[in-house]
């Protein structure tokens, strides 16, 4: 199955991922948000992706390991249903938080 590119930017402190994130792009996805880290803490808004795998999840560890290692803050915002059972499932939930307070977004001015 060949799913549609997922796409990835930044607008102010929030990433934003948009359309379905599956093993078929989930190399270039980790590539790409990882690119877009800076020493700022970010939030993830996951509230436009379509379609998840499992991949999603080694994806959102991947991003979470990138930042630690600088010692910046990484929250997740408007995860879907399907991703957070995903998450449950392979008990990773205490190191995929979602975020009670969003970081607010900053306007480049």
């Amino acid at each position: 199955m060949n799913s549609s590119i997922p796409i990835i930017s930044r607008e102010g402190n929030t990433v934003i991922v948009q359309g379905a994130v599956t093993i078929d792009h989930a190399v270039m996805l980790k590539k790409s948000g990882i690119a877009l880290f800076d020493d700022q803490p970010l939030t993830i808004d996951l509230n436009q992706v379509t379609e998840v795998d499992s991949t999603i999840v080694s994806v959102l560890l991947e991003w979470q390991r990138a930042t630690r290692k600088n010692r910046h803050a990484l929250q997740f915002i408007n995860m879907p249903e399907s991703l957070k059972s995903l998450i449950q499932l392979y008990g990773v939930a205490e190191l995929i938080p979602l975020a009670a307070n969003p970081i607010p977004v900053q306007n480049a001015s």
